[in-house]
């Protein structure tokens, strides 16, 4: 499956939580940095590999200097494939298919 970028990516390292369920149903969780971001993607370097299309929950830390607020950005997508020339073995993409703003305090 060929994935095509319909925006610009924007370099930015924030704080990130990724949640995803392995086969067996049972809930994992990881955290990372944000590399890249999109209006429909995400890149991140975090410490697992996963499989294109697992289904994968993303927080997203904004920081208040920005948004004057502590604000989390929650974010449904899925896994993409990695090119082979990535230049960090521990980078997940992902495709952003929803996504919604909660305030920091209200994460778990």
């Amino acid at each position: 499956m060929n994935f095509l970028r319909s925006g610009a990516r924007i370099p930015l390292e924030l704080p990130v939580e990724i949640t995803w369920k392995t086969r067996a149903g049972k809930p994992q969780r990881a955290q990372g940095k944000t590399a890249t971001m999109s209006g429909n993607g995400v890149l991140m370097t975090v410490p697992v590999k996963l499989r294109a299309d697992t289904p994968i929950s993303i927080a997203v830390r904004l920081p208040k200097e920005i948004t004057r607020t502590p604000l989390v950005l929650l974010c449904e997508g899925r896994v993409v494939p990695q090119p082979k020339s990535s230049p960090a073995a521990a980078s997940v993409g992902a495709i952003i298919d929803d996504y919604r703003f909660r305030p920091a305090s209200r994460m778990v």
